[in-house]
């Protein structure tokens, strides 16, 4: 941790300065240090790390370090679901741009933002991104088990670029760690590419060199858009970052929910339902069908002892698993490369 003078503290509580690390540390393990202790680095205070012993107002007293854990991580887990629903809205607006047409209009969105009509053009646009790629390919892939035709669909460029050295990062949802066609892919692909897992991510995405990205532009994805302009292009990085920094690597197992009977699995669920959605839009969400949703939502019931939809509520509530699920620091594994933004 890089330290800052007495009179600057410009840092987080996810990166104390070294005065600040120091002071908290001894906080936490004597249970509270004297207020003067503290003057120097003023930081502790702001980030609400130290707060004064009601008993003795001389002397602060440490927030635990389990709080401020859940602190940044709710945090994080907050910016990334505004991040979500601010892309969401980019694609519709630019479905909506793309439909109005006209020369002037094409002329101007030619370079930046172009419309993929149909599987073809989607296709021969990949292959061409494919070979003009000359370092990295990052790719968001939601849905649940990958199918074995699905993931052939895009070997040949994934491949092609494993030989020219190009990095490849592949985000999927959990479920799809189940299949084991994704398994052998990524042996397959070597360390040419990592993979991690969330319970859910955002819509197809594939970013080529951090200057090109592609996107759905319905939904049945027979139509897709081509970004080139730099800003709409750095602003997909950086949602692919931060949803990156929450996954967890295919190989690592996923972390315990904390409760016993409670899968991984079944508190997103609850995470979810607690948020209001139905059943079809949670499976939708994590990538399950209604069916195999709504068994989980009933075992879900049963560990909790719900008799009742609304009395699940107040369970999911009362168990603390309306919120996001702790993950741990994750590590890079092997996975496989990029698909067609077609494929599911």
């Amino acid at each position: 941790m890089a330290g800052h003078g007495a009179d600057r503290h410009p840092h987080g509580a996810d990166r104390l300065c070294d005065a600040g690390d120091r002071v908290y540390s001894r906080a936490v393990r004597r249970g509270r240090v004297p207020r003067g202790d503290a003057e120097a680095v003023p930081c502790l205070v702001e980030l609400a790390l130290l707060h004064p012993d009601p008993d003795d107002m001389g002397w602060l007293v440490p927030t635990s370090p389990q709080e401020v854990m859940t602190r940044l991580i709710r945090g994080v887990y907050e910016e990334v679901s505004a991040s979500q629903a601010r892309l969401g809205d980019a694609v519709t607006a630019f479905e909506w741009y793309a439909g109005l047409g006209g020369r002037v209009q094409a002329q101007a969105e030619g370079v930046a933002i172009r419309v993929l009509d149909g599987l073809p053009r989607i296709r021969a646009a990949m292959d061409e991104a494919t070979e003009a790629c000359t370092s990295e390919v990052l790719t968001v892939q939601p849905g649940g088990i990958r199918r074995e035709d699905e993931l052939s669909e895009g070997l040949h460029r994934a491949l092609e670029m494993r030989r020219r050295g190009v990095r490849m990062r592949d985000l999927y949802t959990h479920v799809a760690r189940h299949g084991q066609g994704l398994h052998n892919y990524m042996e397959m692909m070597g360390g040419a590419a990592e993979a991690r897992t969330l319970d859910e991510v955002v819509e197809r995405l594939i970013l080529f060199d951090r200057k090109v990205a592609f996107i759905p532009a319905n939904d049945d994805r027979t139509i897709a858009l081509e970004l080139r302009h730099p800003a709409l292009v750095d602003y997909l990085v950086t949602v692919f970052e931060r949803l990156w920094r929450l996954a967890i690597p295919l190989a690592a197992p996923l972390p315990e929910t904390g409760i016993d009977g409670i899968t991984h699995r079944e508190r997103s669920i609850a995470a979810l339902l607690a948020e209001g959605h139905q059943d079809a839009v949670v499976a939708e969400r994590l990538g399950i069908s209604v069916r195999t949703c709504r068994a989980h939502i009933a075992r879900l019931s049963e560990t909790l002892g719900a008799a009742s939809r609304t009395q699940l509520g107040v369970r999911i509530a009362q168990a603390g698993l309306d919120g996001p699920p702790r993950s741990p620091e994750p590590l890079p594994v092997s996975a496989p490369g990029p698909e067609s933004p077609t494929g599911r």
